[in-house]
């Protein structure tokens, strides 16, 4: 059957003031233009308090929040920071006393080694693939494997093992590696390891009985971290699964021991904002309290801009 339609008719529409009406941006709330010779701080408070400017700007308070009332600032990263030239931005917060721990997966501890052992890493896996050269490189398998099994031995997990050899081996970039930045401050390293992920596990030198067992301290090592993270700040930084993953499980022994870690702030900053890092660390812990935050953007620019909001206000 066909049907006919008219324009509708409007005017018995009901309108009021827009004096009336609730907004969600106001003038104060906007940026303003940038001047040559401001400074970085004065920089900051040209950004608009609307959104990631204003989110990012609410983490670094609490941050320092958590610094000035000498509670947990720990971080989870994935190796990407690494790769994309963190590591001393990362340190320096560290030697600063602003981080309390680093937590890592499997992949970080091959390229922040390689930066300490020969001041460079990453490499070209595409081209060593095709001859099964990929990840055969023969220090970094030896020398990361023989620090695990010697670690284990002592009761370490894999990053204090691995820290403390770099320091033995004085190797040159030893400045550039977060793993002897925490062997060296004696601030918590964890590592947190996926059998298999890591071109080290290829190496005939691998103990996958070390592997496990250094990585399962470390776990205890971080659930510890957890336990304390109340009134805290945990980052979790460019690790899309394996950090979000371990964090959950941490959070939930912790407070099955009978830990109270219920009020804290988490934050997930990333290039794309993935269901695990939303779910396990933004969302799901901090339904007792605190807040999640979710920061997106590039970590070469994003890691420097909330160091440096970091020391501005410390």
């Amino acid at each position: 059957m066909k049907k006919s339609f008219k324009p509708i008719d409007l005017k018995n529409v009901e309108t009021y003031s827009i004096k009336q009406r609730k907004s969600k941006v106001d003038v104060k709330d906007l940026g303003r233009p940038y001047e040559k010779g401001l400074s970085f701080k004065e920089f900051i408070e040209t950004l608009p308090n609307i959104l990631a400017a204003r989110d990012i700007k609410e983490v670094a308070d609490r941050i320092v929040e958590a610094y000035k009332g000498e509670k947990v600032v720990a971080v989870g990263m994935g190796a990407h920071v690494i790769k994309v030239g963190l590591g001393p931005v990362i340190i320096d917060l560290m030697e600063q006393g602003i981080i309390t721990s680093v937590s890592m997966n499997g992949a970080g501890i091959i390229h922040d080694s390689e930066l300490a052992m020969i001041g460079q890493t990453s490499e070209d896996v595409a081209a060593e693939l095709k001859g099964g050269a990929f990840g055969m490189a023969e220090e970094t398998g030896r020398i990361l494997n023989e620090a695990v099994k010697d670690g284990v031995k002592n009761g370490y997990g894999i990053g204090r093992s691995v820290g403390e050899r770099l320091l033995k081996e004085e190797f040159p970039y030893n400045g550039k590696s977060i793993l002897a930045a925490g062997a060296r401050l004696g601030i918590p390293v964890t590592v947190h390891v996926a059998v298999g992920t890591d071109i080290i596990h290829m190496s005939p030198h691998c103990s996958g009985a070390a592997v496990g067992e250094g990585s399962h301290t470390d776990f205890r090592l971080f659930s510890s971290v957890v336990s304390k993270l109340e009134g805290g700040v945990y980052l979790n930084i460019g690790s899309a699964v394996i950090l979000p993953e371990v964090f959950l499980k941490a959070l939930t022994l912790v407070r099955n021991l009978g830990h109270e870690v219920n009020n804290f702030t988490t934050v997930n900053m990333d290039f794309i904002q993935g269901y695990r890092p939303l779910t396990n660390v933004c969302k799901r812990p901090t339904m007792t309290g605190g807040r999640g935050y979710s920061l997106t953007g590039h970590h070469e620019i994003m890691v420097p801009l909330l160091a440096a909001m970091l020391k501005e206000q410390i």
